[in-house]
């Protein structure tokens, strides 16, 4: 849950660099690079959220699912929809953490632009070249946006359901 971003770049560089395990395929300083180590980052927290969700849920919804006769696929259709809110604030907590994400971005993807400059990368760069304007600009739209998406988790968490 609390692995340094830059410890999970730095683990994904040496599988990725060319010299490493997956070197052959090239996926180094591109988006699947990026993404492929946001995931890693992110999939703990979410994981983590869901089963602490499933083990707080009443512990007779199952046995009640069981003897109702639900089957496999129905009980986990059922416990998913019944937990949905909780699993989608574990994945709203996962993506907060993936856009407020530097450390993997710029070691995996090289923050090129037009291709792997991510708005993070974009910020520390702009704001490190003295461009603090450009800089805060980007960090206000980012905002927006996880305000934005914050609002709508919310908005569709209070919807009334019929």
């Amino acid at each position: 849950m609390a692995m340094p971003t830059v410890m999970i770049g730095l683990i994904f560089y040496g599988l990725l660099s060319r010299k490493g395990p997956l070197g052959e395929f090239g996926l180094l300083y591109t988006e699947d690079a990026v993404i492929l180590g946001e995931a890693c980052l992110i999939l703990p927290i979410i994981m983590n959220m869901t089963l602490l969700a499933v083990d707080s849920a009443d512990k007779r919804f199952l046995t009640t699912l069981k003897i109702l006769g639900a089957k496999t696929h129905q009980q986990i259709g059922l416990t998913l929809s019944e937990l949905r809110y909780v699993i989608s604030a574990g994945i709203i907590t996962g993506f907060g953490r993936a856009i407020g994400e530097v450390g993997v971005a710029m070691m995996l993807g090289g923050n090129i632009q037009g291709v792997t400059r991510t708005m993070t990368t974009a910020i520390a760069m702009e704001t490190g070249k003295g461009d603090f304007e450009l800089g805060l600009a980007l960090g206000i739209l980012l905002l927006l946006i996880a305000l934005t998406v914050n609002l709508l988790f919310h908005l569709l968490k209070n919807k009334p359901e019929y």
